[in-house]
């Protein structure tokens, strides 16, 4: 049952998201002393992270996304018929009346199910005309029982969160499973953050890594990061270190800020990769220049160390200065820094000043 919780965590995280991608940390030194690991990149826990975003996103919305639903959606898939291509085409120029009058004529006179998920669209971020998500969730609905399966990933999200109508959790899963099955792997995400949960749906991690895995081939970083947290339990999947680090390199060359931190950590580590300190370090300085605390952390150890990089204290003291400010604290590195001279100190304390935009 303890192997689970990282996973349990991860969910949450990922459910709890208000705005694009899933994302976790890993948790902040205990108050107790810390361990005494002769790497400064240990592998420690996941947790919730304050600011993680929906795990997979169906449109580039600028509508507010709402607490304790997984990710929702797409900007509607290119269609096939040359017609509605000059309704796709008006959208992605931003001419959204336009689009709008074409779309409403084609769901209107040919019934056609991509027609109305676009005026869905257009209604649930209010692109040309007010927002309004009960009619948002009406044109998703035709759109739904007409086969779409983009609609019926975007009704399921707002049956999730109660936008637009009542929460249905029961019909957004089933909603789900039924994109899912028409090979929308945003769907598949969503419906194993759902089995992994355990809430809407009865608790199946197994089935939850084989939905995880579909999203995660379709180039999902969200779900590659998930999945290969997956196999660095062994939860759902048997354990295995070199897929999950395989996994979290794909997470990472897409962009995924924790997959970077998890892969750095990997190739310090040598755990299930060959072992690269200095791509790891890169790496990290990558994603601390991107604001996680985690990498911050752990940049700052190597520094402080000299472990794969020279010494610097006076940037291992920003950086960690920088960690702490977002509650990643590190008594072991309170104690390294404490006796640095007041020059470096200052320069240290000038370097997150600037950091922060102050003077």
């Amino acid at each position: 049952m303890n192997s689970l919780r990282p996973l349990l965590a991860l969910a949450a995280a990922m459910l709890l998201a208000s705005q694009a991608s899933a994302q976790v940390s890993l948790a902040p030194p205990p108050a107790t002393p810390p361990d005494k690991s002769t790497s400064p990149l240990p592998n420690p826990a996941i947790a919730a992270k304050p600011k993680a975003k929906p795990a997979a996103s169906a449109k580039k919305s600028t509508a507010p996304q709402p607490q304790a639903t997984p990710a929702a959606t797409v900007a509607p898939a290119e269609p096939d018929d040359p017609n509605l291509d000059l309704v796709y085409g008006a959208y992605q120029r931003g001419f959204y009346k336009t689009a709008f009058e074409l779309a409403t004529k084609r769901a209107q006179e040919n019934g056609d199910p991509k027609a109305m998920t676009m005026l869905g669209e257009l209604y649930a971020n209010g692109f040309g005309l007010k927002r309004d998500e009960a009619k948002a969730a009406a044109w998703y609905k035709r759109g739904a029982d007409a086969g779409d399966r983009e609609a019926m990933l975007e009704l399921a999200m707002l049956r999730l969160t109660g936008r637009g109508g009542p929460t249905n959790r029961e019909e957004a899963a089933k909603l789900l499973a039924s994109s899912a099955k028409l090979g929308n792997s945003k769907a598949a995400y969503n419906l194993a953050l759902l089995y992994l949960g355990g809430e809407t749906l009865p608790q199946d991690l197994r089935r939850s890594a084989e939905l995880m895995r579909v999203a995660a081939d379709a180039g999902s970083s969200e779900a590659q990061y998930a999945l290969a947290t997956f196999y660095k339990e062994g939860t759902g999947v048997p354990k295995d270190a070199e897929k999950a680090a395989r996994l979290l390199q794909a997470a990472s060359v897409a962009g995924n800020v924790d997959a970077e931190v998890e892969y750095a950590i990997a190739l310090f580590n040598g755990t299930g990769t060959p072992k690269n300190e200095a791509a790891a370090i890169t790496l990290l300085r990558k994603a601390a220049k991107q604001n996680s605390p985690i990498a911050q952390n752990r940049l700052a150890r190597v520094l402080a160390s000299g472990q794969g990089v020279p010494v610097d204290k006076v940037e291992a003291l920003k950086w960690h200065t920088i960690a702490k400010t977002a509650g990643k604290g590190d008594p072991e590195l309170d104690d390294a820094l404490s006796k640095i001279s007041p020059e470096e100190r200052a320069k240290a304390d000038a370097a997150v000043r600037k950091w922060f935009g102050a003077k």
